[in-house]
């Protein structure tokens, strides 16, 4: 990452918030998915989407400007990167996840970023993953979100790692099962555990029954840092649950996985990891960061912790590498 050198660079980093709000906007009112039927111009637009024409002319020169449309001869088109993930029903969409849970969930949490770092938060502040989801109305609106967010880095996942001869995946902190779906639809012996707040977990046995694999894949209901893990695994998969807990209990988390695998069982944690330098990626450090405005013990977790302490945990083959392109990385150990 190179170091900035002009104020301009500075303010696109001070004024990127109105770009997002840009995208969520757009995402609100469905403009992507209306731009795929065909290309329209703004009066078009406008009428499609229900806003008056200068609003939509406003929005659209927005979304030019930052790439996410064209415009030719007046009318405005899709990008390549927003057709392929921001229309509804595409293959690769992702934008509930954009709109719903970044866009009104974590947007709104960065407001409390100053008095998470400085330990000031307020009452009404989140404070922890399992006091935002005692709230069944913030589970539900996040784990949906997350489920469409989860199925990408799950299919990479998938292509990834050979699970041949694997019997048994417990996900910790798994969500709406997800990776569960993904991998269990692509290992026809594999079984699933996964262990979630009782909110969550109402919302993923619904995946799961949509999915045909509630024979396959089952819910354990709890805290994953109180809760006893059912022991016997081929496979514990934590993704995102490091960056979301205090960071003093990574060590334990580790030990635990190691207790209740198999011997040649796989460890596997995804997550936010930034390089062992610290130099980056940006959009990995930044989503650390944004972990910490409700989770303010978070610690920022870098691959070369990750390895060193996997091989102090007795693991082997270890093996630190990117998941999703300056996001998230995988880190993953074997139990001798």
């Amino acid at each position: 990452m190179s170091l900035l050198t002009e104020a301009d660079e500075i303010s696109n980093i001070a004024f990127g918030f109105m770009g997002s709000k840009a995208l969520f906007a757009a995402l609100e009112l469905e403009v992507f998915s209306k731009l795929a039927q065909a290309p329209r111009t703004s009066a078009e637009l406008a009428e499609a989407v229900k806003i008056h024409p200068d609003r939509a002319m406003t929005l659209l020169t927005s979304l030019a400007g930052l790439g996410l449309v064209s415009v030719e001869d007046g009318r405005f088109s899709n990008s390549p990167a927003a057709e392929a993930f921001l229309v509804k029903g595409a293959k690769y969409d992702f934008s509930d996840y954009l709109r719903l849970q970044v866009g009104k969930q974590m947007y709104p949490l960065l407001d409390q970023i100053e008095g998470a770092l400085t330990g000031k938060l307020d009452e009404a502040d989140t404070k922890s993953y399992a006091d935002w989801f005692s709230d069944p109305e913030e589970a539900r609106l996040y784990s949906e979100s997350q489920h469409a967010g989860s199925l990408g880095p799950a299919r990479q996942l998938k292509k990834a790692l050979d699970l041949s001869g694997k019997k048994s995946l417990l996900d910790v902190g798994g969500g709406t099962a997800a990776f569960d779906i993904t991998l269990c639809a692509a290992n026809p012996e594999l079984t699933a555990t996964v262990l979630e707040f009782p909110n969550v977990a109402a919302l993923g046995r619904e995946y799961v029954e949509e999915a045909g694999l509630t024979d396959r894949i089952t819910y354990h209901e709890g805290n994953a840092l109180e809760a006893e893990w059912p022991k016997g695994q081929d496979i514990v998969l934590m993704s995102y649950l490091f960056s979301g807990v205090p960071g003093d209990t990574h060590d334990r988390l580790i030990q635990q996985a190691w207790g209740v695998l198999n011997p040649g069982g796989m460890i596997l944690i995804h997550d936010f990891v930034v390089k062992a330098d610290r130099s980056g990626p940006p959009l990995a450090a930044l989503w650390q960061l944004q972990h910490t405005a409700f989770t303010p013990e978070a610690r920022s977790l870098d691959a070369g912790w990750l390895t060193e302490t996997l091989n102090q945990g007795g693991f082997k083959d270890v093996d630190v590498r990117t998941m999703i392109p300056e996001m998230t990385m995988l880190a993953q150990g074997v139990k001798p």
